[in-house]
Formats: structure tokens, C-alpha cells, sequence
């Protein structure tokens, strides 16, 4: 049976991983920062919950250490993160750390605490969750979409270290996924300097989500990425997120920087 350890599993795409991949037959290892609230999960056959906050690299090192030590795990999927929707000058240092640790360095973390098992082993895959935002440029998500380019770049990067132990890494880039992540995951801030903006933006969030494909589906694909054998990192899913894709490959990417940015600053 194979083991697959999911961050960030309570809720929207790492929860629906977690159902998938069990009902696949794999053992799921399903972290969260809260696992006594959880109802669900813990009612499967084969999925076992872990505490486990991705800011905190202690207890990542303390889990991972504990984890391997008991199982011999096959996937790593990164998942754990938030939305954050703001200019920078509206945001806090507090927002911009977080989102920082969580998005970009939690993933990091993970992955490092994760590779000696791996590299013991001369197999694993390393997946984790980005966004059509690590691929292109919306206003008000600069720091979201430093943390999400940041993980693809270092991903790519990544990906000629750990080939030589035969560890695979891929990431999985969604657009919009219909789950609470505007309610539950979704931070913002105010400037009056940019209302304008906020206002058009905040505004098409629920039109966005119209067009949201459901975890459920994003789940299949991250299954598909692991299990395909693919010498591929990047995973661009969703109608949504590959139209946007192939829009900007199409145009090149001033072309399509300047379309954004009529669409919203109407110049």
C-alpha cells in the first residue's frame, strides 16, 4: 500500500486529496493545524491525522522525523496555504510574513524535512499546490503571487537535485477551486489609494468563482500528476486556469500584462 502525507487537509483541495487517494488504496497522512476538529477523515480506514502547523519548522522537523519513522511515505503534497488580496501598502507586516511563511517557506520546509527520507529510499514525489497565479500576474496578489512564482521557480530548480536520487517534483497550478477559500482562506485589506481597483476586483470574485472547478476534480488531477510517471513539473488545471495560460502564451507576456491591466485600470 502506498503512503501519501498531505498538508493543509481540513478543508477544500488537501481534504478532497485525502478522499481521493483513499479510495484509490493508499494510506493518507493528513496534517492540519487542528485535527481534533476534524469529523470526517477520521472515520476512514487507512487515513491516519497529524497536528501540524507549516510555520512552524520545529514541528515540521519533529512530524517528519516521526512519520518516517513509522511509515515509508511515497508522495509529499504541499497544499497548506491562503489567499491574500491587497495592495502592498494596505498590508501588514504581520500579512506579509505569513503569507510568506505559509505559501512559500512552509512548502520549502516540508519538502527539506521530507528529501533524506526519500533519498534513502531512491524514490518519492514531491507535489505541491501553486496557482494560475504562479504563472501570471493579477492586481492586488503581490505577495501571494511572489509565494506561488516563488515555489514554481524553485520547483524547476529543484527538480535537477532531487532527479539525481530519482525523486520526482511537480506542481499543480488551479484556477479558481469551488470551495469557502474566499470566506475561510481569503485575507484582505483596504487602501483608499486603490479603491478603485479593490472595488473591481472584490467586485468579480463571486463572477471568478463561477467559473471555479470543483476540488473534487482538482483532486483526480493531483492523482494523475503522481501517479503518471511524467518527466513534467508544471500541471496548469482547470478550464479556467488554461485558458488564462494559453491566452498569455499566445500574446507573450507584456501583451498580456497590458490586457490585464485595461481590464481593470481601463488604460
Amino acid at each position: 500500500m502506498k503512503t501519501i502525507f498531505i498538508t493543509g487537509a481540513s478543508s477544500g483541495l488537501g481534504k478532497a486529496t485525502a478522499l481521493f487517494f483513499n479510495a484509490k488504496g493508499w494510506y493518507v497522512i493528513a496534517s492540519m493545524r487542528s485535527p481534533e476538529k476534524e469529523t470526517e477523515l477520521n472515520q476512514l480506514d487507512n487515513v491516519s491525522l497529524v497536528a501540524l502547523d507549516v510555520t512552524n519548522n520545529d514541528q515540521i522537523e519533529s512530524v517528519v522525523e516521526t512519520v518516517t519513522t513509522k511509515h515509508t511515505v511515497d508522495v509529499v503534497f504541499n497544499n497548506a496555504g491562503y489567499g491574500l488580496m491587497s495592495s502592498l501598502e494596505a498590508m501588514s507586516d504581520d500579512q506579509i510574513t505569513r503569507q510568506i511563511n505559509t505559501n512559500l517557506l512552509g512548502v520549502i520546509r516540508v519538502t527539506k524535512a521530507f528529501i533524506p527520507h526519500f533519498r534513502e529510499k531512491k524514490s518519492g514525489m514531491f507535489i505541491a499546490t501553486t496557482s494560475i497565479g504562479g504563472s501570471l500576474a493579477f492586481p492586488l496578489h503581490s505577495l501571494y503571487q511572489a509565494a506561488k512564482f516563488g515555489v514554481e521557480g524553485w520547483s524547476e530548480a529543484m527538480s535537477f537535485e532531487l532527479g539525481m536520487y530519482n525523486i520526482g517534483i511537480k506542481t499543480i497550478g488551479p484556477g479558481a477551486i469551488a470551495t469557502d477559500f474566499t470566506g475561510r482562506s481569503l485575507d484582505t485589506s483596504s487602501h483608499p489609494a486603490y479603491k478603485t481597483i479593490e472595488d473591481k476586483l472584490f467586485g468579480i470574485v463571486d463572477t471568478m468563482m463561477d467559473a471555479a472547478s470543483s476540488s473534487e476534480a482538482i483532486a483526480e488531477l493531483v492523482y494523475e500528476a503522481a501517479t503518471d510517471g511524467k518527466d513534467q513539473v508544471k500541471y496548469i488545471v482547470g478550464p479556467d486556469a488554461q485558458k488564462l495560460y494559453e491566452t498569455r502564451k499566445e500574446l507573450g507576456s507584456e501583451e498580456f500584462r497590458k490586457m490585464i491591466r485595461t481590464q481593470f485600470l481601463g488604460a
